[in-house]
């Protein structure tokens, strides 16, 4: 039963993964493009390592806290990231196509 559930949370987090990397490409701006690797990656890296987590306390004594520290760090650092890097991106003045949501909420520099 746990190479059930093994299985299908690698096929999720692989799936997560691969959805963030396309979007990380394919997106038309740089305003887009952090949707990928903060929202769909970090979910994709998470179940990943929820995998890896059920696998190493099932063959080994113990439970495993490597991959909980991995995971609560990288839900902790992928949003402030993307956080900086929006309002360097902002501060600098880089351009965005029409399509962009949420432009007429940006405040101006002074």
């Amino acid at each position: 039963m746990t190479e059930w559930i093994i299985s299908i949370l690698l096929l999720i987090g692989g799936s997560f993964v691969l959805v963030g990397s396309i979007g990380l490409v394919k997106m038309p701006d740089f305003y887009m493009r952090l949707h990928g690797p903060t929202k769909a990656t970090t979910l994709g890296m998470a179940s990943l390592l929820t995998a890896a987590m059920v696998f190493f306390s099932t063959t080994q004594a113990g439970f495993s806290v490597k991959e909980i520290l991995i995971s609560l760090f990288l839900l902790l650092t992928a949003p402030v990231s993307g956080y900086m890097m929006i309002k360097s991106a902002i501060h600098h003045k880089l351009e965005s196509i029409e399509r962009t949501q949420g432009k007429d909420n940006i405040e101006d520099d002074v």
